[in-house]
């Protein structure tokens, strides 16, 4: 039996395009993760693959800086290295709506735990990493769909 469409194409014409995007060693800062530019686009999933353990406390939380407008959170800040997160353990999103801006979780490595991918309305400018820790690797995982003609997402 041969194939007709792959696997990477199926996720393209379900989630859209996918884009990566390494924080290298987590440092008490803020650093760009992805570049929005030509307008906006959904975000079909976001979620993090911890390539390196997190094992020091870090308040840590995703946020959007539009090139106009005011800079907002798309998680709450949360301690994701007092626990551990260990190497291949995924950071989602809890599914918990009545708090705002939703929960930024990590599931163990070994599975079970998992909530979501986060899924949100973007415009032109960057999502953003904000870090108070000093250790650990994060690999985030962005799919999107354009809604505005031209609009992309590129790592940053």
């Amino acid at each position: 039996m041969s194939v007709i469409i792959s696997g990477s194409q199926l996720r393209t014409i379900i989630l859209g395009t996918r884009v990566t995007k390494s924080t290298g060693t987590l440092a008490a800062s803020t650093v760009a993760l992805f570049t929005i530019a030509g307008g906006e686009c959904l975000v079909t999933s976001l979620y993090g693959v911890v390539t390196t353990s997190i094992t020091v406390a870090n308040s840590y939380k995703l946020q959007l800086n539009p090139t106009t407008g005011d800079t907002g959170d798309l998680c709450a800040a949360t301690d994701i290295g007092t626990n551990d997160s260990a190497a291949g353990s995924l950071l989602t999103f809890a599914l918990d709506t009545t708090t705002a801006p939703r929960k930024l979780i990590a599931g163990s490595a070994s599975g079970g735990g998992y909530a979501q991918p986060l899924v949100a309305m973007v415009t032109t400018g960057q999502i953003e990493s904000v870090s108070l820790g000093t250790d650990g690797v994060i690999t985030w995982c962005l799919t999107y769909v354009p809604m505005a003609d031209g609009a992309t997402i590129v790592a940053a």
